[in-house]
Order: C-alpha cells, then sequence, then structure tokens
C-alpha cells in the first residue's frame, strides 16, 4: 500500500506490541538509570538503520535524551520549526550536526540542547550514550542520554523550535505505547514505530527516529 511519509498518522497499523512488559519504575529512578548505564548488559538494538531516502552525504550528529528528574520522570522532546530543512514540524530530541569544534558526541547533544532549548550543561548530567542510529536523511546519530534538574531555565529557539513538552518516561517506556507501522513509499517498504501521546486536547505524533531511538532505551533497560 504506498501513501504519503509526510502524513504518517495515516500509514497503515501492523501492531501494537502490548504483549512486551513495562520498565518497572524501579529501574526508572536516577540512581537505576545510573547504575544502568555504568554496568551496561549485553543487549541488542532494535533499530539501527532506516531505508535510505535519499543520496546526501553521510553526517555525524546528536541528540540529548534528556530525562527530566522530576517526581514522576518525563522526557524533555521538542517540535521542530515548520521551515527547517530536514524533519521539519516533527517530534525530536534537542539535537543536531557535529561540528568541527565538538570534542565528542556528547559536547555536540550538549551544545545543541544549549543552542535549541536553552538548556544549560551545568543542570544536565551525562548517564551515557545509546548505539548509532542511521536515518533515511543520512545522519549517523549518537543517542546521548542525560538526567536534567527539573528547575532548569528552558528557552525555545525560535528559529528551530516551535514548542518544547515532556511526556512521562514511564509511557515511552511502556511498549503497550509502541505501534508498528509500514508503507510504501518511493518503491520501498518502510516500517518504523510510533508512540502518539495525548497531551491534554493535543496529540503528540513521536514517531520515526524518535521513537525508533526510545524504542532502543527501552530495550537497554529490559535487558
Amino acid at each position: 500500500m504506498s501513501a504519503s511519509i509526510d502524513d504518517p498518522r495515516n500509514a497503515p497499523l501492523i501492531g501494537v506490541d502490548s504483549h512486551l512488559p513495562a520498565i518497572a519504575p524501579a529501574a526508572q529512578t536516577p540512581g537505576a538509570l545510573r547504575q544502568r548505564f555504568a554496568l551496561p548488559p549485553q543487549w541488542t538494538p532494535e533499530v539501527v538503520r532506516e531505508k535510505s531516502f535519499g543520496n546526501r552525504p553521510m553526517a555525524e550528529a546528536s541528540v540529548l535524551v534528556p530525562i527530566v528528574q522530576r517526581d514522576q520522570p518525563t522526557v524533555l522532546l521538542t517540535q521542530r520549526t515548520a521551515h527547517l530543512s530536514t524533519h521539519s514540524g516533527q517530534v525530536a530530541f534537542p539535537g543536531g550536526k557535529r561540528d568541527k569544534e565538538d570534542a565528542s558526541a556528547e559536547a555536540t547533544a550538549l551544545r545543541e540542547a544549549r543552542e535549541e532549548v536553552g538548556l544549560a550543561s551545568g543542570d544536565v548530567e551525562v548517564l551515557g550514550c545509546l548505539p548509532l542510529y542511521v536515518t533515511g536523511s543520512a545522519f549517523v546519530i549518537t543517542p546521548v542520554v542525560a538526567l536534567v534538574d527539573p528547575a532548569a531555565r528552558l528557552e525555545a529557539n525560535p528559529d528551530e523550535v516551535q514548542d518544547l513538552f515532556e511526556v512521562p518516561l514511564a509511557f515511552l517506556l511502556n511498549p503497550a505505547h509502541h505501534q508498528r507501522h509500514a508503507m510504501v513509499w518511493n518503491g520501498a517498504l518502510r516500517e518504523w514505530f510510533a508512540m502518539p501521546y495525548e497531551d491534554g486536547e493535543r496529540q503528540r505524533y513521536i514517531w520515526g527516529a524518535t521513537a525508533g531511538m526510545l524504542r532502543n532505551l527501552y530495550r537497554f533497560l529490559a535487558a
């Protein structure tokens, strides 16, 4: 079945993973997350490479996966502005391409988070990195997982970020909310995860690379 990838909500739903266990609340605490990254288990990421849909050269990038240390932890996400050249209007982590001056993938993620949402590095505790994720748009992304002080002052950069919002970590780590979608686009069968979140009267449609990296975080914590 063919459809437009610009409107992923219309793509056929092929399954929901409600048969998989959710991550226990005790494993979502700052202490448990620190321990998991300090002593990681053997595990295999579920999503590592999307099918390419262009001929651009590969570019290194990093995103920050910011877990806000509230009583019930949340993940800070952005909605990208509509005028951006790639992934416009989509839900994303703060992040972007690596600059020559960046000393590491972590430095890229922290710089981009500061530029996009005003997050100061002093309010961030980096826990570690998930495996590389290669997008169909030719970005080789390092997901940098971090704890964020809930008192951190944030300000969206209007040139890049239309909106900031938080989603409960427990929601994202419950596979009952992990939808699988598939469609034929540009002659190739493409599959992805989606995690639609009802934020009051508004639906936050988390899908594609962002959902794929969150799925890998789930697998890492479930291993």
